[in-house]
């Protein structure tokens, strides 16, 4: 796969060359910057960039040799600051990318780890840089032969995979049918299918069937809730996936921009299915924007079923999303990095 998502410090990755997010001056920073002139070795890092490269504009990059580092090259790319969105900083983000690309491209590397550019002390918004430099990656990898790492979380980041991850192991294990004789496979896709893709309410730790609910335990609020909820549903019963998804976004409250940008997905992409009642994207992008849209599984099953997809009880992949959207965790750099954890195709990438 020449292009992975990882979880790790970057100064520790194990390739030709790593980038870093540099300031426009010949100063460090905090983060990603410090922890790179550390590693290297920080007053020989230092003075090469003010002997030798001194002041680089915004999106501009500069190669300096990696020194300590096990990496032989380091490509400094002079990050933007975030303003406000409309001060040019996504141009200056793109280029970022695409030069340092291009000069590893020029140099003959053959394999490059990314940090996740700005997102830090440079204040991009996480989602939106993540999407630029998905963007700028894939449409590079068109043209030319590189092993890219894009190293999402190193030094400082949140340690959401530590606490997800053996309740997440618990799940597949519970979840996971593939290995199970004929008969269990049976008995689970019965039950998961009654819970799971036709949402029947169980209690198995009480015992109690849904027959046997006392009526005065019934909210009769809460079914009224449901019940015009349910109306509103059966409106929308012949929905195309476009249809549906924008009843949806509009239902929550939600905007358009939120949606794609929370689910990593090309504005582009999103534009032709808003503007196509028939489009029927990949499953992968139907699924980044159920986390986009922050579905339950039942909306998020229904949505999926309208672009004539399922998930499936056989399928890790699915597995970990039902996981994500059960939880309510909607972050696609950390689904992604969940996924490539566990020896699967990230869906952003």
């Amino acid at each position: 796969m020449p292009f992975k998502i990882v979880r790790n410090d970057i100064t520790k990755m194990n390739c030709e060359a790593i980038v870093n997010t540099a300031n426009d001056y010949p100063t460090v920073g905090t983060g990603c910057d410090y922890a790179i002139y550390k590693a290297a070795g920080y007053e020989q890092l230092l003075s090469y960039r003010k002997e030798k490269i001194g002041y680089v504009e915004e999106g501009g990059v500069f190669l300096t040799p990696g020194f300590d580092l096990s990496a032989k090259y380091i490509i400094h790319a002079v990050s933007p600051f975030y303003v406000d969105g409309n001060s040019g900083e996504e141009e200056k983000l793109r280029s970022c990318y695409k030069k340092s690309l291009a000069l590893a491209a020029e140099r003959g590397i053959h394999s490059i780890a990314f940090p996740l550019i700005s997102t830090g002390g440079f204040g991009y918004p996480q989602e939106e840089g993540m999407r630029i430099a998905v963007d700028e990656i894939n449409a590079f990898l068109l043209t030319h032969e590189m092993l890219i790492y894009l190293v999402v979380f190193g030094r400082g980041a949140t340690n959401l995979g530590s606490h997800i991850y053996p309740d997440l192991e618990s799940y597949i294990d519970e979840n996971y049918v593939k290995d199970r004789r004929k008969e269990e496979y049976e008995e689970f896709s019965y039950e998961y299918g009654r819970r799971i893709m036709n949402r029947v309410p169980v209690f198995p730790e009480s015992g109690i069937k849904e027959a046997e609910i006392p009526e005065e335990a019934v909210d009769v609020d809460c079914f009224d809730e449901h019940k015009s909820a349910l109306e509103q549903r059966m409106e929308h019963l012949t929905d195309t996936f476009s249809e549906y998804l924008l009843y949806l976004i509009e239902s929550k409250g939600m905007t358009n921009a939120e949606v794609y940008k929370r689910g990593i997905v090309d504005k582009k992409v999103f534009s032709k299915i808003k503007n196509n009642p028939h489009a029927h994207p990949k499953k992968m992008t139907a699924m980044c924007l159920c986390i986009g849209a922050k579905l339950n599984l039942d909306e998020a099953v229904d949505l999926l079923a309208r672009a004539g997809y399922a998930l499936s009880p056989c399928d890790k992949t699915d597995i970990i999303f039902s996981y994500f959207i059960e939880k309510g965790i909607y972050d696609m750099i950390e689904l992604d990095i969940q996924l490539e954890e566990h020896g699967l195709p990230c869906l952003i990438s």
